[in-house]
């Protein structure tokens, strides 16, 4: 059994900051790559931001310049600070884990989501 527990989500102002946490618990042998992604209603779940276990990272146009994604191996955590935030930011942000299973295989994750609301 694995868990991604999300936090960090909320209300923020136009042009303000807020920094999304993810943790994952449970079978995991080893996260490969980890990631943010979003939805709004009625449009399909987008990427973010991803991060790879060496530290690579791949954004998204939107989020270039403006979003940070981070984690930390020892702990099973991923960060994504997100600056500048605008109406159009406003989502359900989603933590992905792609791990390896402490009895073997590969699978892919995600957390139940949380709410990011910004207010023109």
């Amino acid at each position: 059994q694995v868990q991604l527990v999300e936090s960090g989500g909320g209300l923020v102002q136009a042009g303000g900051s807020l920094r999304l946490s993810c943790v994952a618990s449970g079978s995991i042998f080893r996260i490969n790559a980890m990631a943010w992604y979003r939805q709004t209603p009625g449009k399909e779940r987008e990427l973010v931001a991803d991060i790879t276990s060496g530290g690579g990272t791949n954004y998204a146009d939107f989020a270039k310049g403006r979003f940070t994604i981070s984690r930390n191996n020892a702990k099973n955590t991923v960060d994504l600070q997100m600056n500048s935030l605008n109406a159009e930011d406003t989502a359900v942000y989603y933590c992905n884990a792609m791990y390896t299973g402490k009895t073997g295989g590969e699978y892919t994750y995600w957390g139940q989501g949380t709410q990011v609301t910004v207010s023109s």
